[in-house]
């Protein structure tokens, strides 16, 4: 055998081991995108859950409200809200009053998106967008900032209606 083909089977050699290397770096990122994939589910069962007893809670306590599961392209969450009607100085005005807090769908971004908008008696008081990346969200966090949200929105439409 010639320098040449010692020299080109070392080569092929290493075009093999690198061929590896890449199949196995390959599939090390195809488990860690599984893994996102599955701590977002995570996420998404925990809040949602969350959400859903919070606004359900909500509707015990606030009479004329109705409930509403959500989910889909939108996200997966709950709703609670309510239609008036205001009769002032012999006007009538029609009031909406509506909570809606959601967790996005996994996307590119690879973050968990909670959203939360609030509307009493047709004025939106707020919408927000919490993001964080998904290795470094946490349970505790995103179930205390839905608990906070629905507090708030408690506390601003009691206030509003005298």
């Amino acid at each position: 055998m010639t320098e040449f083909d010692q020299k080109l089977k070392a080569a092929i050699e290493r075009g093999h081991r690198v061929g590896d290397a890449q199949q196995a770096n390959r599939k090390k990122q195809k488990m860690s995108e599984d893994e996102l994939r599955r701590r977002h589910n995570h996420f998404r069962l925990t809040v949602s859950e969350r959400i859903e007893q919070g606004l359900k809670s909500l509707v015990q306590q606030m009479p004329g409200f109705q409930y509403e599961t959500v989910y889909g392209e939108r996200g997966w969450g709950a709703a609670a809200s309510r239609d008036e009607l205001s009769i002032r100085e012999g006007e009538r005005t029609n009031l909406y009053s509506r909570l809606e807090i959601t967790i996005k769908p996994l996307s590119e971004l690879q973050i968990v998106n909670l959203t939360g908008k609030g509307t009493v008696r047709n004025r939106e008081i707020f919408s927000r967008n919490f993001h964080r990346p998904i290795d470094e969200a946490d349970d505790d966090e995103l179930v205390e900032l839905v608990d906070r949200w629905i507090l708030e929105y408690a506390q601003m439409y009691a206030s509003a209606g005298r």
